[in-house]
């Protein structure tokens, strides 16, 4: 993967990054069918030493069975605020899949900590492996961007 500014030496996330993810747990996850775009609101957990974004879905839904077809998703989490210079918001851009084996057990696990209320339900896990994070944090100056991997 190219290094760039949210690429630290080790290959990691900006810290900045691992930050705002770890303050939201919502994303807004995009697929698409053909010319067909859509878009799905879903809860998530992120396994910092993956870098993997754990979510559920069942495999009946319009963005489940685009991910079936095509696992090239996008997705987003934002600061809602009026106060621009509090806009903070993530784009992602990544693969979908469903874990299988020690990552399934690791991702249930860590999507089962941030909302142990899902142990009641049956889980159609989901992961989506970034390649590319791309954080707009207007803390750190007007329209500044940190980006990992490739845009």
């Amino acid at each position: 993967m190219k290094r760039g500014k949210g690429i630290r030496q080790d290959g990691s996330v900006d810290r900045r990054i691992v930050a705002f993810i770890r303050k939201h747990h919502v994303l807004t996850l995009a697929t698409v069918a053909g010319d067909r775009p859509w878009c799905a609101n879903i809860f998530y957990s992120y396994m910092v030493d993956d870098n993997l974004f754990v979510f559920t879905t069942d495999l009946a839904t319009r963005h489940g069975l685009e991910m079936e077809r095509n696992p090239r998703v996008a997705a987003s989490a934002v600061l809602e605020t009026k106060a621009v210079g509090l806009i903070q918001g993530l784009q992602i851009s990544g693969e979908a899949s469903r874990p299988g084996g020690e990552e399934l057990a690791r991702a249930r696990k860590a999507y089962l900590r941030r909302f142990p209320y899902a142990a009641a339900v049956k889980l159609e896990l989901w992961t989506l492996r970034p390649t590319c994070l791309k954080l707009t944090d207007n803390l750190l100056g007007f329209g500044k961007k940190i980006i990992w991997g490739e845009p």
